[in-house]
């Protein structure tokens, strides 16, 4: 992903609110597949890490990342956006990246 998606993406992903959140219990499979269906339907979705989450926020977006083979598009505080694309058709179009002549 070029930086100038990364930015597109953050843009999108400011005015959306978490549509899932980890507390306590951190990442449990049924959190891993209700995340994976999520970013199946909607590309990009936004995760809100509770306070009495005890796991660093950095870490538990690469480990969900990894396990949902998406990527993490941003982490502030004890929000992740992550972003996958879907396999039925592209509902986010990413810029793309400008083509130079070597």
């Amino acid at each position: 992903m070029t930086t100038k998606q990364r930015a597109y993406l953050k843009s999108l992903a400011m005015t959306m609110d978490p549509i899932y959140q980890i507390g306590k219990s951190s990442l449990t499979p049924e959190i891993t597949e209700g995340v994976s269906d999520a970013l199946e339907a909607r590309e990009l979705i936004k995760i809100n890490v509770l306070k009495n989450c005890m796991d660093d926020t950095n870490e538990l977006a690469r480990t969900l990342a990894e396990r949902t083979h998406s990527e993490v598009v941003q982490v502030i505080g004890k929000k992740i956006v992550l972003y996958r694309e879907s396999k039925d058709k592209k509902k986010i179009i990413l810029p793309e990246e400008k083509k130079t002549k070597a």
